[in-house]
């Protein structure tokens, strides 16, 4: 299934987030697309919360992220996530993030998350996690 529904975050990048020179650390933007998901889960009414009180995890089973100009103190930017492929035992999101102030793309990526349960065992994307993920198809399109 492909749903292609959306978030966007803001976040306003703080001086613990840079290096000596006042540039964003590489490292953050895999966070900041954590904040995304964190994000568009609880738009589609699933915190991450409930999906682990269900006893479910998604660890991350990959990432990529593509660098194309620097944040910098100060900045805020804003996270685009796009959950793009929901199967059966793992979900894939694309992240585009961007300032606000000149919307100048400043990194792209994607992350690609199994469903495990509380064992370790691969399992079903949850019915709670699915049947929102449908419900808010629905909402976007009607």
């Amino acid at each position: 299934m492909t749903p292609n529904l959306t978030n966007l975050t803001s976040y306003r990048v703080i001086y613990g987030d840079t290096d000596q020179m006042g540039v964003v650390y590489y490292a953050n933007y895999l966070r900041w697309f954590e904040r995304g998901r964190s994000e568009f889960l609880r738009q589609i009414g699933v915190p991450y919360a409930n999906i682990e009180a269900a006893g479910f995890h998604f660890p991350v089973a990959e990432v990529n992220c593509r660098y194309a100009q620097s944040a910098r103190y100060d900045d805020i930017i804003e996270i685009t996530t796009t959950l793009v492929d929901l199967s059966r035992v793992y979900l894939k999101f694309e992240y585009k993030i961007s300032r606000q102030e000149d919307q100048l793309i400043l990194a792209t990526g994607s992350t690609k998350h199994a469903c495990i349960d509380r064992e370790g065992q691969v399992k079903r994307i949850p019915k709670l996690l699915a049947d929102a993920v449908e419900l808010a198809k629905q909402q976007k399109s009607g």
